[in-house]
């Protein structure tokens, strides 16, 4: 039979290589989950020479209007009772021109229309778009 020396020696100092791996694993997991600011960098653009990116767009934006009393639609000059004709018009015209869009909301409408009117740009790809707001006096 063989025989074995049996010294069992216990150890006085602390195993740090399985501390070690498990702060490692929970620091890589920290740096993968946490959300990092985008980090941005100031960039010089060059001018143009051309005349043409120069000039302001000589077109009108298109106007949109949503008021609180009827008729409560307006696209320029032109006057809507309904949602659906409205909805036609404007299909109409951001399908024949590329003007930006502007749309003045009345602050006392309702806020549907406005969400069915930004939705509708939406689903027509329409982003050249701004909401007028009247600047607030201190």
């Amino acid at each position: 039979m063989i025989k074995t020396a049996s010294h069992s020696e216990l150890s006085t100092s602390l195993e740090l290589t399985p501390l070690i791996d498990i702060v490692f694993i929970v620091v890589v997991f920290l740096l993968l989950t946490a959300n990092s600011r985008l980090l941005s960098l100031p960039v010089d653009i060059p001018a143009s020479d051309s005349e043409v990116t120069a000039q302001p767009a000589a077109d009108k934006p298109l106007t949109l209007v949503l008021q609180q009393s009827s008729p409560a639609f307006a696209i320029d000059e032109q006057h809507f009772e309904q949602w659906p004709a409205f909805k036609t018009a404007l299909i109409a015209s951001i399908r024949d021109n590329d003007k930006a869009v502007v749309i003045a909301a009345d602050k006392n409408s309702p806020v549907e229309p406005l969400l069915k009117l930004l939705a509708l740009l939406n689903a027509h790809q329409v982003e050249n778009t701004q909401i007028l707001m009247e600047e607030s006096q201190p």
